[in-house]
């Protein structure tokens, strides 16, 4: 290993990543700074709602080195998703199509990512047999800090990365190694006075700068969330049904998103513009089938059918759209028969 040039073969790395699909590579090492105090504040407001899995695990979150033993640096990547022709503010006003968020349109990225990080992994293998591990939101780890670390951007007020190139349209995933590969350096923060995401969001989820309240967050709501959701909160969800983009649509930065190359991350079953009535009418067969490979899957069905049962619920009134909430009334399901009922009280 001593006879490794590994300036030169970041270049490589660099080099692979992009032809592997990512759209930028940056390297760290495993300090992760405030980012177990942040988290540790963050979980004593209660702001996790339900992710109770937040707090497990911490020694292996502050530690890096001990997730996978020999740990020496982290190698960052970003992949872009955002996808052409889909304008999300049409959706957002039709009231009666479906808004997805744009992540979950096409394949899982999990999937997608994991793969072709393991496949850099064996490039390097290649030239230096090296101790690795892939990681794409599967495991306790501080990504946001890792990649602002790594340069790939900064943690805006939304708490998403950033970047000035391209927005924060983008996936994040990890590769640890034990390589000593020289170190890239952060960017600086470019939010400014800028509250556009805070202003935006529609159920004041975003409490302060960097600082969100999952309970609220409609992204928590209808993925992470089981359960009954607070009835005054299901007139501000309008017709998002599997997540929320608004602190993103209206961040100035994404006018320099870029959109994907990615053949998986394109839309599947016309979900990119989809009536509300049609997916309520899906069976769990129908459900399975239809989501198989798909970020969707992790909501469940009941939650789907409750998340569209407020959906249509915030429709406008129609005859089609009673009729098909009339469908579910009885449902085995006691989460989906309440948000059915409260829907046809409001529709």
């Amino acid at each position: 290993m001593n006879e490794i040039d590994f300036t030169a073969l970041c270049s490589n790395i660099k080099a692979w990543a992009l032809d592997l699909g990512f759209a930028q590579m940056g390297i760290t090492d495993c300090d992760i700074g405030d980012a177990d105090e942040r988290l540790q504040a963050w979980l004593a407001k209660g702001y996790h709602g339900a992710m109770h899995y937040m707090g497990n695990n911490r020694e292996l979150r502050k530690n890096p080195e001990k997730l996978h033993p020999g740990t020496l640096r982290i190698i960052s990547v970003r992949m872009d998703y955002l996808i052409e022709n889909h304008n999300t503010l049409q959706i957002l006003e039709n009231r009666n199509k479906a808004a997805i968020s744009r992540y979950a349109l096409g394949r899982d990225y999990h999937k997608v990512m994991r793969k072709k990080l393991n496949i850099l992994a064996k490039k390097i293998n290649d030239i230096v047999p090296h101790g690795y591990r892939a990681f794409t939101d599967s495991a306790p780890v501080f990504e946001r800090k890792i990649a602002e670390k790594a340069g790939i951007g900064w943690i805006g007020k939304n708490t998403m990365i950033m970047n000035k190139q391209a927005g924060s349209f983008f996936f994040l995933g990890e590769l640890f190694t034990n390589l000593p590969l020289p170190l890239d350096k952060p960017v600086e923060a470019h939010c400014g006075s800028c509250t556009a995401c805070i202003d935006i969001c529609p159920t004041k989820a975003i409490v302060a700068p960097y600082q969100i309240d999952a309970r609220r967050c409609i992204s928590y709501l209808t993925i992470e969330h089981k359960g009954s959701i607070d009835p005054k909160l299901r007139p501000l969800m309008g017709n998002r049904i599997y997540g929320c983009d608004d602190c993103q649509l209206f961040c100035p930065w994404n006018k320099f998103a870029k959109f994907t190359p990615e053949k998986d991350f394109q839309p599947r079953h016309n979900l990119k513009d989809v009536d509300l009535i049609e997916l309520f009418s899906w069976s769990e067969k129908e459900f399975l089938e239809k989501t198989e490979g798909s970020a969707i899957r992790r909501a469940g069905y009941i939650s789907w059918l409750r998340n569209i049962a407020i959906a249509l619920g915030n429709a406008e009134k129609s005859e089609a759209v009673i009729s098909a909430l009339k469908s579910r009334e009885n449902h085995d399901s006691n989460i989906v028969r309440e948000h059915v009922a409260w829907a046809l009280s409001v529709v």
